[in-house]
């Protein structure tokens, strides 16, 4: 493990001792889990947008540039006419 110095404000470090100590823990090791999990982040996010780009290349469902959307296609199978479904209905048999 290597040693770095940091350069710290006085009221920070103070402020920052003060939490350690409550946390049981040290100003060093917030220091380096603090680190470690933006390292972490960064690295789920790039997984994250590398995923996504795979899943929009390999998307069976490509509608091409001129493709226009239309309401009806778009709401077609969420719609439930009231005569498929007569329970919908206000006052209908349960």
């Amino acid at each position: 493990m290597k040693n770095i110095t940091l350069a710290i404000n006085d009221k920070v470090l103070s402020q920052a001792r003060d939490y350690a100590r409550r946390h049981g823990t040290t100003v060093n090791a917030l220091v380096r889990d603090h680190l470690a999990h933006l390292v972490l982040q960064e690295k789920r996010i790039e997984e994250a947008k590398r995923g996504l780009l795979e899943l929009m290349e390999t998307s069976p469902a490509r509608l091409g540039p001129d493709y226009k959307w239309n309401r009806e296609e778009i709401y077609e199978e969420r719609s439930f006419p009231r005569h498929k479904r007569p329970d919908l209905r206000r006052g209908g048999d349960k």
